[in-house]
């Protein structure tokens, strides 16, 4: 990983990626491009305005950003709306790494999440790192995640090539479902035969996910299997918490049914409502 791209609104929520992408370029000797849409659909005399102190505060930044941490960094501002300007700026200069701030919780964060965050995650072409913690060191503990489709697959194998869970713990999350139990006249089922079915279910998931990790030469990742007894995403958050993650790994793509890992879904949810950091990662061929 050599080049990062930080989009900032010069707001505490950049900020914090952009501390992130810091430690990051330190970490692998990589540079930073800094940049900030300025919104076109204004009078002439307000976009001049702004894109001039945009462009003051922008070198401002990277000065400091090669004085006080020795990161080379270069700065671009584009006029557009915030989205078009963000997808731009990744087709014209091909990061490695797209890192932004949290959606805004307080006010439409579902309109955010869905005008803004999750259309940029789709259709870039690069991985984004969605800083929702304070950066505080490297990453320990890398949950990365699954549903066993070929595109889940495709997107975790690009995920070595960046680095950032090398010297991390890495566990290989999926959630399975037990179908039985998701019958109406479930409840009716005795506790000993519940019990016995899910822990057949339960095996064959395991067996399912390894011989995912296998087939997809993942390398050095902890299987671990969990029962999806809510939804899904929320077995993803709770699992990473009870495992002390800092770092989650979804895939931009999945398919559907009971396998939904998919952007608009699960990795939509993972991005509106986790408190630690999100990596979405497109898979490698398209689809």
């Amino acid at each position: 990983m050599k080049k990062l791209m930080v989009a900032t609104d010069f707001s505490e929520r950049s900020d914090r990626a952009l501390r992130r992408a810091t430690l990051l370029a330190r970490q692998f000797g990589a540079t930073i491009t800094l940049i900030h849409v300025v919104d076109d659909d204004h009078p002439r005399r307000i976009v001049d305005a702004e894109h001039a102190a945009a462009s003051t505060l922008l070198q401002q930044m990277a000065a400091t950003l090669l004085e006080v941490d020795g990161v080379e960094c270069e700065s671009h501002v584009v006029l557009a709306s915030p989205f078009a300007g963000i997808i731009e700026a990744v087709e014209n200069m091909r990061p490695d790494l797209l890192v932004i701030g949290p959606h805004r919780r307080q006010v439409l964060k579902d309109v955010f999440i869905g005008t803004t965050a999750e259309r940029l995650i789709r259709l870039v072409s690069c991985p984004v790192l969605m800083v929702n913690a304070p950066p505080a060191g490297r990453y320990r503990h890398v949950m990365q995640t699954t549903d066993l489709s070929e595109s889940s697959c495709d997107a975790l194998q690009r995920f070595p090539a960046l680095g950032i869970g090398k010297e991390a713990r890495n566990t290989l999350l999926h959630i399975f479902n037990a179908p039985a139990l998701r019958l109406v006249m479930s409840h009716a089922m005795p506790k000993g035969e519940r019990d016995r079915y899910l822990a057949d279910e339960q095996k064959a998931a395991s067996r399912d996910l390894e011989e995912f990790v296998v087939t997809a030469k993942l390398g050095n990742v902890l299987p671990k299997v969990r029962y999806e007894a809510a939804v899904t995403h929320l077995e993803i958050l709770t699992a990473a918490e009870s495992e002390k993650a800092d770092l989650i790994v979804v895939s931009t793509h999945g398919r559907t049914g009971l396998a939904k890992l998919l952007i608009g879904s699960v990795t939509e949810k993972v991005l509106l409502s986790s408190s630690i950091d999100v990596l979405a990662i497109p898979p490698m061929r398209s689809k």
